[in-house]
């Protein structure tokens, strides 16, 4: 098992990384010092691949265990869930202190996140993810919203977990596309924080692909700490977190476009390829380099190109983005593997000219892929 230390003062936390490190939770919950209640928030299909079993090992430990599942899918990141939620959490007398175990991917991580922010004003998270995006990205530093309307993560909270149970047994479960979902985000943290790292993606692809259990718990290691030590020098998204963005400015806009036929992690590695290729026009990223960066990304068996949507509708829901400030949009661009620098001086022309690009090599005759 590793670990890594999410360095906040008084609201740090650990990460607990390794294969079966979920047997381990009822022992990890007591030294943390919760109370014999607990409640768990997951989907149907993670409820019966790991929900019941870790529910059995919790009361094996003496605690008392709520399941409360929701329906899998975007569309469940709302208020309206949420709702649903408070009531359940209130019917089944849950009190102050009693943690929520956030069990499942992104959308399981962040609606539940966002519950245990503003039930009570706050109760006690921990966060169990067990998708490959969920453990190098969305459980690490308490980032938690729900949608509004098409606008994705529009309401929402910075609020830290009390402990984040990374087991890597569970990616074996997730279905190949849904691994490469994860794997975009893996990338993108190799590509803004560890050119070492990143060779060490392009050398070990096929390990990763099939899914070497070394392999996969150094990934989300080496991962998780780059996140880790971003979040911990601006927690509250000021400045340099604004890194993590990589990739996501245009990736949101081109997710939220496609109605989210086109899940997250294939969203933004097109997101990230087009902000090299904004990079590669602006002079700062050589050709070399955005080659290596489209190699990876096609080799992780992700899009690295923008399927033929309305691009006058990307363009607007890129405005819509959380990043928009002071009226200019915050674009993080590359200049080489491992170093990256945010900036509001791209020009709307230039990005319409990229997309444009991008969508004649993808071709107006091929239809959305649907990532889902």
């Amino acid at each position: 098992m590793k670990k890594v230390k999410v360095n906040l003062g008084l609201n740090g936390y650990q990460l607990l990384i390794g294969s079966g490190v979920l047997e381990e939770s009822g022992h990890r919950l007591k030294e943390i010092g919760f109370g014999d209640k607990l409640v768990i928030i997951t989907n149907p299909i993670v409820q019966k691949l790991y929900g019941n079993s870790l529910k059995q090992t919790l009361t094996s430990d003496g605690f008392k265990v709520t399941i409360l599942p929701t329906a899998d899918g975007e569309e469940q990141k709302s208020l309206g869930t949420a709702g649903r939620l408070y009531t359940e959490l209130s019917e089944a007398y849950t009190e102050r202190g009693t943690p929520i175990l956030a069990l499942g991917g992104g959308v399981v991580g962040d609606l539940a996140g966002f519950v245990a922010a503003t039930y009570f004003r706050g109760v006690p998270l921990v966060q169990i993810p067990t998708t490959l995006l969920a453990q190098v990205d969305s459980s690490i530093g308490g980032k938690v919203a729900v949608n509004h309307g098409q606008l994705k993560n529009k309401i929402g909270a910075f609020y830290q977990p009390r402990l984040v149970i990374s087991d890597t047994a569970t990616l074996k479960s997730l279905p190949q596309r849904e691994f490469a979902n994860g794997l975009a985000e893996v990338i993108k943290s190799a590509v803004i924080g560890d050119r070492d790292f990143f060779t060490f993606i392009e050398t070990n692809l096929a390990k990763i692909k099939s899914l070497d259990n070394a392999v996969l718990e150094e990934i989300v290691f080496r991962s998780a700490k780059i996140k880790a030590d971003v979040v911990a020098k601006d927690e509250t998204d000021l400045g340099l977190r604004h890194i993590l963005n990589y990739g996501h400015t245009i990736g949101h806009a081109i997710e939220t476009v496609s109605d989210f036929r086109l899940n997250h992690g294939h969203a933004v590695a097109v997101g990230m390829l087009t902000a090299a290729r904004i990079s590669n026009k602006l002079g700062i990223l050589d050709k070399d380099e955005l080659a290596r960066l489209r190699g990876v990304i096609s080799g992780a068996a992700l899009p690295t190109e923008i399927p033929d949507l309305d691009r006058g509708k990307i363009l607007q829901a890129i405005w819509h983005d959380k990043k928009v400030s002071g009226g200019k949009i915050k674009f993080v661009l590359l200049k080489s593997m491992g170093d990256v620098f945010i900036t509001d001086q791209v020009s709307l022309s230039l990005v319409e000219e990229v997309l444009a690009d991008s969508q004649n090599r993808y071709g107006k005759n091929r239809a959305i892929p649907n990532s889902k």
